[in-house]
């Protein structure tokens, strides 16, 4: 939400008026000011950017009536109550049926503002939740599937969709948890195929002796055990998508028949004597470097240039923070559905901890993250102690933390080029020079980090 959070003050005294409104004016909020409860009312709408501060005794409606009529219109709406002493076990009563907090009288005027800025901060919060789910029930299509509105991502969706309609191979990369699956099935859904089937297959997860059967079927009596003729994963995606994760741990003995699939189009069942056509698009995702373990001996070079058509490279999470508040609030939708649960919202600390974290795991981590979140698992911290993330401090230094990791991580994106660095963070290559050694990036730890300053 764009707008500014306005603190509506409705009070019958003058005098304690025109405190309150000169108190939350100093402390930088936007504040409007009612001797009646009538007058304020029209400031209660759906979704509105307010926080109200009403005294509790006033004549005709008083705050309790208006504490009510607002939260009947939006119970996220902070309502913060003014009571004397007297008031006090009624206040205490209404906050337990919806208002936010209570201030007692007399009050300093630092005190009604530190207040009053919980409350808007709390406001703030809820509107971008609000955003944010309005923003996932609304993206459709490819942007539903793959979220994120970071350059990288976007870049990818553009990919996918260039792709989808074609039956070239494809090459998915990137660190495990990264997403690659839903790449692949992103492949599938957006083009030709997607009446047909879908069928992933793990290389690493099958032990090398089953491997062979798994791929591409097998005839009864093949082998001990092979009572009925089996219909291979190969076979299974005919006219649809093959989907191998983990590539690089195929055995070097099968790497060359998956070669043969590629070449021929055709297979055959262990223990057969036929070979049976097959069209299907063969999608591989790999989280390691198949050009290095190829040099190595550890994966065909052939097979490499049939697989790596086209790549699709999946940027690691710390690469795309801006991305993190996006999905992170579709995991809690989708775990809340899961659990039976009510979403709860991210508080301004716990954003900052999502932000702040390296994220090792990637999307799957940030997904355990939000599941434990709506579970109410761990407290107030949403990360375990001794996780990866910007140091604890001010304001000030957690930024310079962050810009410092954020520059480090560009840099080594980039094999250390200040030219291409700058250039993806929207920076003039001046200014990242001086940020740089402002970072305390001497030119040796640069060139020990690999960074060509």
């Amino acid at each position: 939400m764009g707008d500014e959070i306005c603190v509506v003050v409705v009070e019958d005294d003058e005098n304690v008026r025109l405190g309150v409104e000169q108190a939350v004016a100093l402390a930088g909020f936007p504040v409007r000011a009612y001797a009646a409860a009538a007058e304020a009312l029209a400031e209660a709408t759906p979704g509105a950017p307010v926080v109200i501060v009403s005294d509790v005794r006033m004549p005709g409606i008083d705050g309790l009536k208006l504490l009510e009529r607002v939260l009947a219109v939006d119970a996220q709406i902070p309502v913060v109550l003014i009571s004397g002493h007297a008031d006090i076990a009624t206040a205490v009563g209404a906050m337990r049926t919806g208002a936010y907090d209570f201030i007692e009288k007399p009050f300093s005027s630092d005190h009604i503002a530190s207040r009053v800025a919980r409350a808007v901060e709390k406001r703030r919060l809820t509107l971008e939740v609000q955003g944010l789910r309005a923003a996932l029930r609304n993206w459709k299509g490819i942007e539903g599937l793959v979220l994120g509105k970071s350059p990288a991502i976007v870049e990818v969706r553009r990919k996918i969709l260039r792709l989808a309609d074609t039956s070239v191979s494809v090459l998915i990369t990137g660190e495990t948890g990264t997403g690659k699956e839903l790449i692949a099935r992103g492949l599938h859904d957006f083009g030709g195929r997607r009446d047909h089937h879908f069928v992933a297959l793990n290389c690493g997860g099958l032990p090398e002796q089953l491997f062979e059967s798994e791929l591409f079927g097998h005839e009864a009596g093949a082998f001990t055990g092979a009572i009925k003729n089996r219909i291979g994963k190969i076979e299974w995606a005919n006219g649809g998508t093959l989907f191998l994760d983990e590539i690089e741990t195929m055995p070097i003995a099968l790497q060359i028949k998956m070669l043969r699939v590629l070449q021929e189009r055709r297979i055959e069942r262990l223990g057969a004597n036929e070979e049976i056509a097959v069209d299907c698009r063969i999608v591989a995702a790999s989280k390691a470097d198949l050009a290095e373990l190829s040099t190595d001996g550890r994966f065909r070079a052939d097979l490499l240039y049939r697989l790596n058509v086209a790549q699709i490279e999946l940027p690691p999470l710390r690469e795309r923070r801006e991305d993190v508040p996006l999905l992170f609030e579709h995991f809690v939708l989708a775990a809340a559905v899961r659990f039976g649960q009510s979403a709860p919202i991210v508080s301004a600390s716990q954003v900052s901890e999502l932000m702040s974290h390296q994220w090792p795991g990637n999307v799957r981590e940030l997904q355990n993250v939000a599941d434990r979140f709506v579970l109410g698992l761990g407290g107030d911290c949403l990360l375990p102690n001794g996780s990866q993330r910007i140091k604890s401090g001010t304001l000030a230094e957690q930024l310079a933390h962050f810009e410092h990791m954020l520059i480090e991580d560009m840099l080594r994106r980039h094999n250390g080029n200040i030219a291409e660095a700058s250039a993806e963070l929207g920076m003039p290559k001046k200014t990242l020079y001086h940020k740089v050694r402002q970072l305390k990036f001497s030119a040796g730890d640069a060139q020990s980090e690999g960074l060509d300053v």
